[in-house]
């Protein structure tokens, strides 16, 4: 893309995005001119990188290690000097920029935060809550602004509102709401920022001046990820760095934002040369989840409906709609985390959610034994697993699992034979049943084609196997007092692509229901690396991840090619990064073409989950990524009626799970014409079919 007028779909602000950044300027202790060029230096370096709200840190203009140059009329005069100096640049400026600065009104001094942009002083909020403990002593100099409501305040010539009741709002961003506050604000008991998401901030800011000791770093860290999580808004931190005075305290300049509890961005710590730390803030994510999650919302019924309270100043806000990338961390694969030691924990409690879950199930139950059917595939391979590992915990034989490879017409002497041997490396009953014959009769029965000799492979016949495999299994459980352990997963569910009532839609408890096909991937890939078995297991389950995904239902052609299932669904990869925006908080099928576009576009760039195969890396398109993501809607909603009538399964991950019971609730005679006409309208031609 160029930068010249490129289509809206390509502008990340079409998405809701808004570009921040915690910028650490380069300051000098007191001089309050060289301090307002150095501002001016990074809000146009940010102006560079198409920043659209630019942070910087507690009392920026005037230094704040400088104790009772505070109350220095000389000081004071040059900081007002310098707002009109940076609302006189701001008018050139695309960026908002956010400055600390004291400010005299009524015959005190307040500690404020001034928002700035085009050519504005957009309003001041002063700090809440003054330290006067340790090394603080701000009460000598400033008073608390934690009751000033509904005033204004005077500073570089210009007259703006003054206030904790103050939020600014771009009239021309939909999402792009920020409120203030001021380092120690978020240490109190009841955060002033919160208050302002609350009263409808998607943005909060902190400058902080707030020096370094051991461990401080961390505090920071969990009280930025708290509110951002405990206010559903993103949250950017940035704390006074080099250049401040180092007469009794030290700072390092840590910059930092996150948004929903995630972070996106951090800066380096220590560093002698100015910062920007830069992130992509998703507003439609934040105000989906505040849609979504009633506690928010019985939040600001409690503390009065504070958005009743505030007052939003407007600003229009300079947009030049060119594709400026998307610059936040953004995981291919949503189910599954990219660092190793979080993969690791994460699979840990995956693996244990479902086997807890079917400890409980068996003592229910007072089952004699489970069954399955075992296919030599992905999903059975990970149920025999769980079950397993469950016997295991209740001291029980693994022969009470009862393993059944049922070939039909398509099987192929790979996965029957690793059917076999995975069942007999764990000591199951282990018993084959041969469904052609069976499966013969039924299609004579009905007048089908291929009972005529005729190579007729539809849906019905598929249909047909995949019944009788499941009835066997629910005839057998019954023989044996066991129940049926179902083996389909997440994906599966979403795209239907199950067989529905007598087939493999139905179980008697669907374990892997909440596990997508991308996690269960790596949590068999788990089982291996954390020696959950021994060798002989972890040699057959390898053999298994190294087979491709097919159902085995339609003979192999002429050329030898056996069917394949993402040749005729999509890729998983892309169909689980589908499901998780839209199951997960409800995102516009246009907006996780965006997300999914720019995940997916370079195999090279970004992180990959730990252990993921070079060869298996892959790309796509936003052509590609259309298609997938179409027949992914229509596939979704066709299929309610199966997820309707699903057996129990535990819920595995926070991106959520498919019961009627649980996280998605809908009609199963609902169409996808709403979401496919909003893919439609959004799209550039060039990725149109």
């Amino acid at each position: 893309m160029t930068d010249a007028a490129p289509h809206p779909f390509y502008d990340l602000h079409t998405h809701g995005f808004v570009r921040v950044a915690a910028a650490t300027p380069r300051v000098r202790t007191a001089d309050v001119a060289y301090n307002t060029r150095a501002i001016l230096a990074e809000a146009r370096r940010a102006a560079g990188c198409h920043v659209d709200l630019v942070l910087f840190p507690e009392l920026s203009l005037s230094s704040y290690a400088i104790d009772d140059l505070h109350l220095q009329t000389a000081l004071l005069d040059a900081v007002d000097a310098g707002v009109a100096e940076l609302v006189e640049a701001s008018a050139e400026l695309d960026p908002v920029m956010v400055v600390g600065a004291p400010v005299r009104r009524g015959g005190r001094i307040y500690n404020c935060a001034l928002a700035i942009a085009g050519g504005a002083l957009l309003g001041a909020v002063p700090k809440s809550y003054l330290p006067n403990y340790r090394e603080f002593y701000e009460k000598r100099w400033f008073a608390r602004g934690n009751s000033c409501r509904g005033l204004t305040i005077r500073a570089g010539g210009h007259e703006a509102p003054f206030g904790t009741d103050v939020l600014f709002a771009a009239a021309n961003h939909p999402g792009f709401i920020f409120g203030l506050e001021v380092c120690e604000d978020y240490w109190a008991p009841e955060p002033p920022g919160i208050m302002a998401a609350l009263a409808g901030a998607t943005i909060v800011l902190n400058l902080s001046a707030s020096n370094i000791v051991i461990g401080k770093s961390d505090e920071r860290h969990l009280l930025c990820r708290a509110s951002s999580f405990r206010g559903y808004c993103a949250y950017a931190y940035s704390a006074s760095g080099h250049g401040e005075s180092t007469t009794d305290l030290a700072w390092d300049g840590q910059g930092m934002i996150y948004e929903l509890g995630d972070l996106l961005a951090e800066s380096a710590r220590f560093d002698l040369e100015p910062e920007l730390c830069i992130a992509d803030i998703d507003t439609r994510r934040i105000i989906a989840d505040r849609l979504r999650v009633g506690t928010f919302n019985d939040g600001c019924e409690d503390a009065g409906r504070p958005e009743d309270h505030f007052r939003r100043v407007s600003f229009t806000h300079r947009m030049d709609g060119r594709d400026a990338g998307l610059l936040r961390p953004l995981r291919r694969f949503p189910f599954v985390p990219n660092r190793p030691e979080k993969l690791d924990a994460d699979c840990y409690e995956a693996f244990n959610i479902q086997v807890d879950a079917l400890i409980r199930r068996i003592e229910a139950t007072q089952a004699k034994c489970l069954v399955l059917g075992v296919s030599g595939g992905l999903d059975s391979t990970h149920a025999l697993i769980v079950a397993a590992k469950a016997m295991d915990r209740l001291g029980r034989s693994r022969s009470d699992i009862r393993g059944y490879t049922m070939p039909g017409f398509a099987t192929s002497d790979g996965t029957r034979s690793n059917a076999w041997r995975l069942m007999q490396v764990f000591g199951v009953t282990a018993e084959e049943i041969d469904i052609r014959p069976a499966a013969s009769r039924m299609l004579e029965d009905i007048g089908h084609p291929f009972a005529n000799g005729k190579p007729v492979y539809d849906t019905t016949f598929e249909n047909v196997q995949a019944g009788l495999r499941t009835d066997y299994l629910f005839r057998l459980a019954g023989q044996h007092g066991g129940f049926v352990l179902g083996t389909g997963d997440l994906s599966e569910l979403a795209l239907g692509w199950c067989t529905y009532g007598v087939g493999d839609q139905m179980s008697h408890y669907g374990i892997n229901a909440g596990v997508p096909k991308t996690l269960m991937q790596h949590l068999i890939r788990w089982a291996i690396g954390t020696d959950q078995f021994d060798g002989a297991v972890d040699a057959v389950l390898e053999d298994i991840l190294a087979t491709s995904i097919s159902p085995e239902l339609v003979p192999a052609g002429e050329d030898g090619a056996i069917q394949s299932t993402e040749g005729l669904i999509g890729p998983y990869e892309l169909n689980d990064f589908f499901l998780h925006h839209i199951l997960r908080w409800g995102a516009s099928p246009s907006h996780t073409a965006f997300l999914a576009w720019h995940a997916w576009r370079d195999a090279a760039a970004g992180n990959w989950p730990g252990g993921f195969p070079e060869n298996a890396r892959s790309s796509y398109d936003l052509a590609a990524i259309a298609l997938w993501l179409e027949r992914f809607l229509n596939r979704f909603f066709a299929n309610q009626f199966k997820r309707s009538a699903l057996p129990n399964g535990p819920k595995v991950s926070s991106g959520g799970a498919l019961s009627p019971r649980g996280d998605w609730r809908a009609p199963s005679d609902a169409v996808a014409d709403v979401w496919l006409a909003e893919l439609a309208a959004a799209l550039p031609p060039e990725a149109k079919a």
